[in-house]
């Protein structure tokens, strides 16, 4: 555990959260500045500063907390929709350096709209990125 990590203390008890779902694994709870009202976070028990932290055993029981909790959210709240979504490392505006997922229920007209998309610079460059990503992973 992170001494000074807020989502430790949480998990710990010593910091009250109001509690949605909870496993031997995995903790989620309301945000406290929401996105959308039952914006929730799902939090691994273990510390990992990152995705790239956070160990592949821990894939099922993520997707188990996700599926979940994303329905119950929906349900309960009356969304038509939900967002998932990670932030990792400060430029992607990671503010809690614990892997963390947010669950935003979205409702029609609610106002909340996603990031700009851009163009590549010719039609070349989306090709010349692919080959460099395969061949970092190969």
């Amino acid at each position: 555990m992170g001494e000074d990590c807020i989502f430790c203390k949480i998990i710990q008890g010593s910091i009250p959260c109001a509690r949605v779902y909870e496993t031997d694994a995995v903790l989620a709870f309301l945000d406290i500045a929401p996105v959308n009202k039952g914006h929730t976070l799902i939090v691994p028990k273990g510390h990992y500063s990152t995705l790239f932290d956070v160990p592949p055993e821990f894939g099922n029981d993520f997707l188990l907390a996700m599926r979940t909790v994303g329905k119950a959210l929906m349900d309960v709240a009356g969304a038509t929709g939900l967002n998932m979504g990670m932030n990792n490392f400060r430029s992607a505006g990671q503010l809690v350096f614990h892997a963390h997922w947010h669950l935003i229920p979205r409702f029609d007209g609610d106002g909340l709209t996603l990031w700009e998309q851009k163009a590549y610079d010719d039609k070349d460059e989306i090709n010349r990125l692919a080959r460099a990503v395969r061949e970092h992973i190969a």
